[in-house]
């Protein structure tokens, strides 16, 4: 998980409806995170062939009110997915912006929490090339309460601007993941191109801080329409 400041400017125009930007001690924050699928089930099925993969994918934050409080949330500006019935489905389901491209993952050792790792995935979509790589350093650590790697982390909602500019709303469950710490962290490839050019100039730095995700089982429910005033 790669972390920059972003311009709030550039984010408000893809803000769904029914919700706000989330700010971390008054930064708007956007990640570029990848992960790898493994057991994959859709709606409780598994898909021969289609069960393990990895995607690429830039978010960022939002928030809603609800009679329970704030529901902090993320909204997706676009996925990378390896195959194109993975993309179909995603966007079916949830309108999602999926987009099918040759992918793949290199790391330096069998397992993602030993220290050293390098960890790399790497896509190739129309002529050019990109990678989202880092190495970590130290062991697993717990996430800490309020601190801005829990903001970055821990989210347990989502939110997907619908075609008629309605809002899907569905709920993500999984256990607090635990982290590991990076020393170096890198976003290469034409991002410009890739996400735009609002959203090309926050991500063409270094990232504000980077991390690796131990992960964990995931359940993504099925979406509701907010009823929007």
């Amino acid at each position: 998980m790669l972390h920059y400041e972003a311009d709030a400017r550039c984010l408000r125009p893809l803000v769904p409806a029914g919700t706000e930007l989330d700010f971390f001690n008054g930064r708007a924050l956007m990640s570029v995170v990848g992960f790898v699928f493994r057991g994959t089930r859709v709606r409780g099925v598994p898909v021969p062939w289609h069960r393990t993969f990895e995607e690429i994918n830039l978010r960022f934050y939002v928030r809603r009110r609800s009679v329970e409080g704030w529901r902090r949330a993320v909204v997706f500006v676009k996925e990378l997915v390896p195959r194109r019935l993975i993309a179909f489905v995603a966007r079916r389901l949830y309108n999602e912006n999926y987009v099918a491209v040759s992918m793949g993952l290199r790391q330096t050792h069998d397992s993602e929490t030993t220290a050293g790792s390098t960890i790399a995935y790497w896509w190739r979509s129309k002529g050019s090339e990109g990678q989202l790589s880092l190495t970590t350093v130290g062991g697993s650590t717990p996430l800490v309460e309020d601190s801005e790697e829990e903001f970055l982390a821990e989210h347990y909602w989502g939110y997907t601007r619908q075609r008629d500019g309605g809002t899907l709303e569905y709920r993500v469950a999984h256990p607090r993941w635990r982290i590991v710490r990076s020393n170096w962290a890198q976003l290469q490839g034409d991002v410009r191109s890739l996400y735009g050019p609002a959203l090309a100039e926050g991500l063409s730095g270094k990232p504000a801080s980077a991390f690796l995700a131990e992960g964990s089982p995931v359940e993504v429910y099925v979406g509701r329409r907010l009823a929007l005033p």
